[in-house]
């Protein structure tokens, strides 16, 4: 049964995949209606249905094995859905062995570490699923894009000279 059902997902995503080192121009690459073979509500319904299934039986694998961790990383505007793809496809796991971080702007504490500080510490446990909801490439994203933010950062004044992002 758990052959077929992680088939049917593999079949479902294999169009969306792609290769590492490969170059992706979003609008001519991939069809931003693409729907697979999904007709109707309830086909997308079947189908999500069968993926949560197949997420809590490798929630059951992991935590037993008790090995290796798995991190999730959501990146989105606001308003881009991430909250509702936590909410839907995490909604079969057993959510004493998940943790979803949402990151603000950094505390006082945060701003005594490095920026990579605060990621780390929320890193999921062996066994365990860890969510995060942005990631660490937004804090340098946002950086570039708004150098006085550096100001905040406690950086040495070497380190926010013009080579900063070299």
């Amino acid at each position: 049964m758990a052959d077929a059902r992680a088939e049917r997902i593999r079949n479902f995503i294999k169009p969306l995949r792609v290769e590492p080192g490969t170059t992706v121009t979003l609008p001519s690459d991939f069809d931003p209606r693409y729907k697979a073979h999904l007709l109707k509500k309830k086909d997308g319904v079947a189908m999500l249905r069968t993926g949560i299934e197949l997420l809590a039986d490798y929630q059951r694998r992991l935590a037993a094995q008790d090995t290796y961790g798995v991190l999730v990383c959501l990146q989105a505007l606001d308003a881009g859905g991430k909250d509702g793809i936590i909410r839907h496809v995490m909604s079969g796991v057993n959510p004493q062995g998940v943790q979803v971080s949402s990151f603000k702007v950094p505390s006082a504490e945060e701003l005594d570490h490095d920026y990579l500080w605060r990621y780390a510490c929320r890193l999921p446990a062996r066994g365990n699923i860890g969510i995060f909801n942005r990631s660490h490439y937004e804090e340098v994203l946002v950086v570039r894009v708004h150098p006085e933010n550096l100001d905040r950062q406690k950086l040495p004044a070497e380190a926010k000279r013009k080579g900063v992002w070299n």
